[in-house]
Formats: C-alpha cells, sequence, structure tokens
C-alpha cells in the first residue's frame, strides 16, 4: 500500500479529514478515500484528536514531496520559514525547476556557476535517483541543508534543517585543526631550523679550529677545499685571492667544480665592484657576473653567491659558491623574516671566519717575513740560512748524501756605491737577488749574509752539480744591465766558492767558511770567477774554531 499526497498540507490534511489511499490490484490505480475524523490518540480516559496535518507542521524539519516529473506534490509549513519563502513561492503544481531558480535567486548565493549552471547541476542529481545533500545559503546567513531521498516510482522527499550552528562548530573545529596543523608544521620547522642550526655551529667551531693551526695560507686553502663541502653541502665553488699585484685575483681552491678559472679580473664580479656580497637568482632584477658569463653562464648554474673576502678592512680575495638549477638554497621563503635563506646568512658567515683565517696567516707570515727575510732584498737572512743548513746536513748524515754550499759577493761593490750612490748600490743588490731567486727554483736556499755577500744551500747536490750551477748564475749576473738615474751602471760580476759536506766540513759553520775560503780564492786569481777550496783543507778539520 503507497500513501500519497497531492497538493499543500493546509489544503489536503485540513482538520477532521485525511485520505486513505486504496491500491486496485486490477489496474494499479489509486482511489482516495476521504475519512470522517482524524484518528486518536492517548489514553486515560480524556479523548484527544491530532490531524496528520498538525504532526508534520510539528516538525522541526522542513519536508517538501517532489513527483516523478519535478512537481510538487506537498509540504508542511516549516518550509517557508527556514527557506525564508512566502506563501506564493511554493505551493502544489509548482514545478522543481521553477522553485530552485526562486531559490538560487532568493538566497544570492555567489559561485564560479550561473544561477541556470546551478539549477542544472542539481536537477541531474535528481535524475540520477540517488540520495544526496546539499547546503542552500539563505539571504539571512543562515545555511539550510537540503536532504533529498528517492521514493517509489521516482518521487523524492527532501528535508530542509537549519544546520547553521553546526556548520558553525564544524567551521570552528575545521580552523582549530588547521590551526593546530600549521602550529605543528611551524614546530617542525623551528626544530629542524634549531638542529640545522647547530650543526652549522658545530661544524663551524671544528672549521675554525683548523684553520687557525694551519701555518701558511697553502695549508689553509687545502683545509678549506675540504670542509667547504661539509659546511655547504651540494654547492661547489671557488676561492680567489688578489695576486702581489692586485690587478687579477688568481684562483687558489676549489671544491666540486670542473674547469675552473685560473684568474678573474675585480670587475668581473658585481661584489667587488659594490663592496658587499651578491647573489644571482634570489632578487626580482638579476644581472651576471662576467666570470660567470665566462665559465659557461649562469643558466647552467641556478644561482649563485659571491662574497668579499676582507681583510682587516682590505679586500684580499672573493668566494664563489653556487648552487644547482631548482635548489633554492640562497633564497629566502615565505616561512623566513627574510629575504634570503639561512644558507645564504650561512655561506656569509663562514666567509667571515675564512676572511679572519686568512689576515691571520697573512699577518703570521708577515712576521715570519721579517723574522726571516732580508727586507731590501727578499731573500732570507743568515738566521734562516743557518737554520736550514742544519736540517740539510742532518739529512743529509741520516740519508748519506752529499750537499753543496755557495757563497758569493759582488765584485768591486764599494766602486758603486761610492761613484753612483747607495741607491744604485741597492739596485745593484736587487738585481743580484732576483736572478739568484730565478736560479734557485728546485729547493735550493738562497740567502744574502750581509752587505754584498751571499750564500745558496744546495741539498743533495755533489760539488761537480754546484759547480755547474754557480757557473750558470755567474754568467746570467754577468749578462744583467742595471740602469741607474737613465744610464747604465758598469758590468756586475760575482766570484763564488763552493764547499761540499762532508768533503769540506761537517757543521755550518766550518761549510760557510770554507766557502769563504775559495771565494777569496776566486777573488785573489781576479774576481768573476768560480773556486773550491785548496787541497789541504782536510774533510774532518774543524774550521768552525777558526
Amino acid at each position: 500500500m503507497e500513501r500519497d499526497f497531492s497538493g499543500s498540507l493546509n489544503d489536503l490534511l485540513s482538520p477532521h479529514r485525511y485520505k486513505i489511499p486504496i491500491m486496485r490490484d486490477s489496474d494499479d490505480t489509486t482511489d482516495w478515500q476521504v475519512a470522517s475524523s482524524a484518528p486518536s490518540f492517548g489514553g486515560g480516559g480524556r479523548d484527544k484528536s491530532v490531524t496528520t496535518h498538525e504532526i508534520i507542521n510539528s516538525m522541526e524539519q522542513g519536508i517538501l514531496v517532489w513527483s516523478a516529473d519535478g512537481v510538487c506534490e506537498m509540504h508542511n509549513d516549516r518550509v517557508f520559514e527556514l527557506l525564508e519563502l512566502r506563501r506564493d513561492d511554493l505551493f502544489a503544481g509548482r514545478t522543481r525547476i521553477e522553485f530552485h531558480e526562486l531559490a538560487v535567486k532568493r538566497s544570492g548565493l555567489i559561485t564560479d556557476l550561473t544561477g541556470p549552471e546551478i539549477v542544472r547541476q542539481v536537477e541531474v542529481m535528481y535524475s540520477k535517483g540517488e540520495p544526496f545533500d546539499l547546503d542552500w545559503p539563505m539571504p539571512s546567513g543562515r545555511i539550510v541543508a537540503a536532504t533529498a531521498r528517492p521514493m517509489d516510482g521516482h518521487r523524492f522527499v527532501v528535508t530542509f534543517s537549519d544546520v547553521t550552528e553546526t556548520r558553525k562548530a564544524q567551521q570552528l573545529l575545521t580552523d582549530a585543526k588547521s590551526e593546530a596543523e600549521e602550529a605543528s608544521e611551524k614546530a617542525n620547522r623551528a626544530l629542524a631550523l634549531e638542529k640545522s642550526r647547530r650543526r652549522q655551529t658545530r661544524l663551524l667551531s671544528e672549521f675554525d679550529e683548523w684553520l687557525h693551526c694551519c701555518k701558511s695560507l697553502d695549508e689553509l686553502l687545502r683545509v678549506l677545499g675540504i670542509f667547504m663541502e661539509r659546511l655547504l653541502p651540494g654547492s661547489s665553488g671557488q676561492l680567489y685571492v688578489y695576486s702581489n699585484s692586485r690587478d687579477v685575483l688568481d684562483g687558489k681552491c676549489s671544491w666540486k667544480t670542473k674547469g675552473a678559472l685560473e684568474f678573474i679580473r675585480p670587475d668581473d664580479c658585481w661584489s667587488l665592484r659594490r663592496g658587499r656580497p651578491y647573489s644571482y637568482g634570489t632578487g626580482d632584477v638579476d644581472l651576471t657576473c662576467t666570470h660567470v658569463d665566462d665559465d659557461g653562464g649562469a643558466d647552467r648554474i641556478g644561482e649563485y653567491l659571491c662574497i668579499p673576502i676582507l681583510a682587516h678592512g682590505d679586500t684580499v680575495g672573493l668566494m664563489h659558491i653556487r648552487y644547482p638549477l631548482g635548489s633554492n638554497m640562497l633564497k629566502g621563503t615565505d616561512n623566513q623574516n627574510s629575504n634570503v635563506s639561512t644558507t645564504h646568512q650561512f655561506a656569509i658567515q663562514c666567509a667571515e671566519h675564512i676572511s679572519l683565517a686568512i689576515a691571520n696567516v697573512r699577518l703570521r707570515d708577515q712576521l715570519q717575513d721579517q723574522s726571516t727575510k732580508d727586507s731590501l732584498t727578499g731573500l732570507f737572512n743568515r738566521r734562516y740560512f743557518m737554520d736550514s743548513m742544519r736540517s740539510a746536513i742532518g739529512h743529509a748524515e741520516r740519508k748519506g748524501e752529499r750537499m753543496s754550499i755557495l757563497t758569493l759577493d759582488a765584485d768591486h761593490f764599494k766602486r758603486f756605491n761610492d761613484n753612483h750612490g747607495h741607491d744604485a748600490g741597492d739596485l745593484v743588490l736587487r738585481m743580484i737577488s732576483k736572478s739568484m731567486m730565478s736560479a734557485c727554483n728546485s729547493g735550493q736556499v738562497p740567502c744574502r749574509l750581509g752587505g754584498e755577500e751571499f750564500a745558496i744551500l744546495l741539498p743533495n747536490s755533489e760539488i761537480e752539480k754546484a759547480q755547474i750551477f754557480a757557473e750558470e748564475l755567474r754568467k746570467t749576473i754577468e749578462g744583467q744591465t742595471v740602469r741607474y738615474s737613465g744610464s747604465d751602471l758598469p758590468k756586475v760580476t760575482v766570484s763564488i766558492g763552493v764547499s761540499e759536506y762532508p768533503t769540506h766540513g761537517t757543521e755550518p759553520q766550518g761549510l760557510l767558511k770554507t766557502a769563504d775560503v775559495a771565494l777569496y780564492t776566486a777573488k785573489a786569481e781576479g774576481r768573476n770567477r768560480i773556486c773550491t777550496p785548496p787541497n789541504d783543507i782536510a774533510a774532518d778539520e774543524d774550521l768552525s774554531a777558526a
């Protein structure tokens, strides 16, 4: 048996009347039988009559029944209140499309779809014959949930409920969950950042320890090349240091870089021009450094950072750091308060530590040079030469090798000072020193003993080889021309004495003394020549006491 209502509840279910549909078996049609009185409920001696109209209208939900062809068959009064409709907006016989068009218009629903498109989509859901739910915003701001359920014969019964407070509670719960997830994500980012900073601090401390242990710039550069891969994972780069002439910067060390440039010019880098770090790939406008263009272009590099290396207020070099395309390691994110990343900041911090280490090494080298080198000629001084001789003698004794000593003196040097002045004499000394340094390119140690007297230590060299070396040096000096005040000075020559360990002595002072004896012999025989000690000087003779 199927109950069917036609028309408004106010019209069909008036007080004391209701219809009972009776199904005929023959033609499956429904007749309506109208009862003269309503059913009775309750007990206890008092008869209470409640109409179906009163029951349905007393419900909190609005009820609406659509026929199979989309026409309103019935509804209760609660529909008008919930959907904020007028009495003439909904009535028996009104089509579903008309009703929904009115609902869309009155609700002021704002979506990416037009009103007709919304109505069309709703009709599509009805046509599927499946249950569905829909939220409708009302003009007052309330939210009404429509729950559509199919009935037999492709009809639909739709219930409407005010879910404003429920949706608000759900939104509050969603917002709270979102805030909690955001707070959790923020905490995780902060924890990861703190771990990263601790790692950076630990590595930087270890890096500093190694840098302070370096005794030379070469050692420092070797340590830097190893540590930069750990300090800045995923990066590659190169360190440039100004040459003595300061017209170019020489590439001193690199990490994970193939085909690094041997040198660059100061004008090739924007950071050197501007005097501060420059990053490519992190700003709205980026200009490529010339030294990057020469290295293949920034398109294949992605982003890079150039940082000037400063020491005591003076720019001594440049650190170039690059990252692969798409890495986004140098640019700050929306989660950071800076437009640069922590990696960018840490790279600058590393450069500051490197700057300080280079400054310390250079200061140490300067002090070392001042204590071991002659200020006029740049050759080693007598103190350094004697220490080198002791080391060389000990090495030769352990290895059973020979070594030689040369002493040389500028011939008639006093004439240069007397006839042309001390400035001319200094030029002569510098020329001799330069020739000595050019010749000493295989571990030899050149030295200025004082005045116009010089010496050279030749490790692992017999006296015959030492004589050949001395002869080449003598010819080189003799072939030089020294100009002073626009004119050439007289020809400069040197006399050279040669001694050998252990043939002519086993102590530094003894070897130096025998070489001086040979030098005096060369001067006595006419100067500008090479002599060895006399044959009567025995190997075991201790001239150090002389």
